[in-house]
């Protein structure tokens, strides 16, 4: 499938069903087109983009001992996730010149966001929670409208808001085993280990794409638009481990821990 039409397709359709189809064939990039930048994805009517504040804040992890509550948690999680897919496919659209083995690979990562919406969503339904229920923010793409660069786009998404997800997935495999959820749990232990990945593909390509005089530290820091900042990248508390893992060095992290 040509990258276009994948890109097209996630942010065009109104049908989640689509936007979330399964890509069972190889990608292509021969046909990368012009430039194109939408304002907002085309979405059904139920997960319009809210207004400012309308949609629900996560609930407290005490009160995941109730089912309506982790329902809720992961409807926004879900959320969170279609949204990730949906500014990638945005990034395919809107540099079409960017390498394509970047491009490439960006795919392959927007089909582990798939996975993890219809994981979100089907564990919601299956709490008793249909997605679209409730009202979504559209803070991760609101924030997306501000990248002029592939680099803007490593550091605002895989370095800060996946890498923030190191540590929420790990937080939240704990609030849900600490109320016998092990399929919640299982959920986003699973999703942790694609997030090390996610993160690991930023930084690779933050260093092929930098210039060679400036540190991993400061070309991240130099490519985030306030509000975005290193410690939005981190959650509440902090893990080195999957940091490393994903290939950031020593003094990266420790820099990160230090805020």
């Amino acid at each position: 499938m040509e990258l276009r039409h994948f890109a097209e397709r996630v942010l065009l359709s109104p049908s989640l069903d689509e936007k979330l189809e399964p890509v069972r064939v190889p990608f292509t990039d021969e046909q990368p087109g012009a430039a194109l930048r939408l304002a907002e994805p085309v979405r059904s009517s139920d997960l319009v983009f809210a207004a400012r504040r309308a949609a629900p804040a996560m609930p407290h992890p005490d009160t995941f001992v109730d089912p309506a509550k982790r329902a809720i948690a992961h409807h926004i999680m879900a959320n969170h996730e279609l949204q990730a897919l949906e500014v990638m496919a945005w990034m395919l659209l809107a540099f079409p010149e960017a390498p394509r083995d970047f491009r490439l690979g960006m795919a392959r990562i927007m089909q582990d966001e798939q996975r993890h919406t219809r994981m979100h969503v089907e564990r919601a339904a299956s709490l008793g929670l249909r997605f679209g229920d409730l009202p979504v923010n559209a803070y991760i793409w609101k924030k997306s409208q501000e990248f002029e660069s592939v680099m803007d786009y490593l550091a605002g998404l895989p370095l800060t808001f996946e890498g923030r997800n190191l540590d929420h997935t790990l937080e939240f495999d704990e609030y849900f085993t600490a109320v016998h959820d092990p399929k919640s749990a299982a959920m986003m232990q699973a999703i942790h280990r694609d997030e090390i990945e996610h993160v690991a593909f930023g930084m690779e390509w933050l260093r092929k794409l930098k210039p060679p005089e400036l540190s991993d530290w400061d070309a991240y820091v130099k490519h985030l638009h306030f509000p975005l900042r290193p410690d939005k990248s981190v959650g509440d508390v902090f893990h080195e481990g999957p940091r490393l893992a994903a290939g950031m060095t020593e003094e990266f992290v420790a820099r990160l821990r230090g805020g």
